[in-house]
């Protein structure tokens, strides 16, 4: 027998997502909580209160809670949270103890709890802004696995674990193999490392007490890639939108608002050295002070103890400053190989124009002093140099 066809005026699905999804994407409240308030009167679309959550709206829609115009969505968020021991995973408990959620920073938007961990239980706890990502990472198709820490009672050896590991039933209740990892005794107690797929409700702690252990300390270091690391009780840490995004899979548009950083005030970068000023030649112009021509940057020094600036400047031709006195110095000057003019030759003759510095290391111009100028050292006339000859060494003393 042939089933029916279907027929061609079946309703199709209507477009966009329930009311009470869009309400806690936007951060308003969690689904449970906008179901009621849509029965409350508190929501309205289009202009129109709603008071039944089995409404679909598109982001063609105008929705309003308590008169104010519902804000976009935000991008999915995470954060990393230590919960310390002796705090209840929900919203709000029946019997007044503490909640996680009354401990939290009070700049943390309203966020969701990722699964849960036992009132006795302590480590790493999952929280978000978004439903869907909520929802997403407690599927078991997800396949994170989760690691605790866990202390027991007594002092179990490698074969009392094996059960774990091949799986065990618990009161009707079927578990997933368990990666269990023996790590040390400690005194009465031993520390065991588990691996879980999935979370069912006090897992552990039944699975124990099935082998006859009892768990008095359990921490929970590890949810998928997302790892405890150095945080201590009570802190809290955000994950970073390009992690997220890249181990989730999300589209980047959705974290367009929030994926670049705050530019982080970088280091200045060092001012360029200012290049020292070139020294005029020293054969214009007027004879200068002995300290040399000066310039608006001062030279640095050298191993030599002369300045860049009087190492890089070019000889002048001896005779235009004969009388001036050269650069002080840490080290006396080398003797140059062109012995100099005697002193005082030419101490009244009129300075000769300078024609350009000759080159480093070429010959020094020769002066020819004028004949029968009577000489400073001897006070009497003295025979000039021969013409192309080297002059004499003035007398010592």
């Amino acid at each position: 027998m042939t089933r029916p066809p279907k027929s061609p005026n079946t309703k199709p699905s209507p477009e966009g997502d329930r009311i009470a999804k869009v309400l806690s994407r936007a951060g308003v409240a969690s689904r449970r909580e906008a179901e009621r308030m849509i029965a409350a009167g508190e929501v309205a679309v289009n202009g129109k209160v709603i008071d039944s959550p089995a409404l679909n709206v598109s982001p063609k829609d105008r929705i309003t809670v308590n008169g104010q115009p519902l804000a976009p969505p935000e991008p999915p968020r995470l954060w990393l949270y230590y919960k310390p021991e002796g705090l209840v995973t929900s919203a709000a408990d029946e019997k007044g103890r503490d909640t996680v959620f009354d401990h939290l920073p009070e700049d943390m938007p309203r966020v969701m709890s990722v699964g849960r961990l036992d009132l006795n239980s302590e480590g790493l706890l999952l929280l978000t802004n978004d439903g869907e990502l909520k929802r997403r990472l407690e599927l078991p198709s997800t396949g994170w696995l989760r690691k605790y820490r866990v202390r027991v009672k007594g002092n179990p050896t490698d074969p009392d674990l094996e059960p774990l590991r091949q799986g065990i039933t618990v009161e009707g209740e079927r578990f997933q193999p368990m990666q269990v990892a023996l790590d040390r005794h400690q005194g009465a107690n031993a520390w065991l490392t588990i691996g879980l797929r999935e979370g069912k409700n006090r897992e552990i702690r039944r699975a124990m007490a099935a082998i006859g252990l009892t768990v008095n300390r359990l921490i929970r270091v590890s949810y998928g890639p997302f790892r405890l690391n150095e945080l201590q009780p009570g802190e809290v840490e955000e994950v970073r939108p390009r992690v997220l995004r890249d181990q989730l899979g999300f589209a980047p548009e959705l974290f367009a608002a929030t994926d670049a950083a705050p530019a982080k005030p970088g280091a200045r970068k060092p001012a360029a050295p200012a290049r020292p000023a070139k020294p005029a030649p020293r054969g214009e112009g007027p004879a200068r002070p002995a300290r040399g021509p000066k310039s608006d940057t001062p030279a640095p020094r050298t191993e030599r103890g002369r300045s860049t600036a009087t190492q890089s400047a070019k000889p002048a031709p001896r005779g235009t400053l004969a009388d001036a006195a050269s650069p002080r110095s840490s080290k006396p000057a080398t003797q140059r190989p062109t012995k100099p003019a005697p002193r005082g030759t030419l101490a009244d003759a009129p300075a000769p124009r300078p024609s350009k510095p000759a080159p480093r290391g070429s010959a020094k111009p020769k002066l020819q002093p004028s004949r029968n100028q009577p000489s400073a050292a001897a006070g009497k006339p003295r025979p000039s140099a021969p013409t192309g000859g080297k002059p004499r060494r003035p007398p010592r003393g």
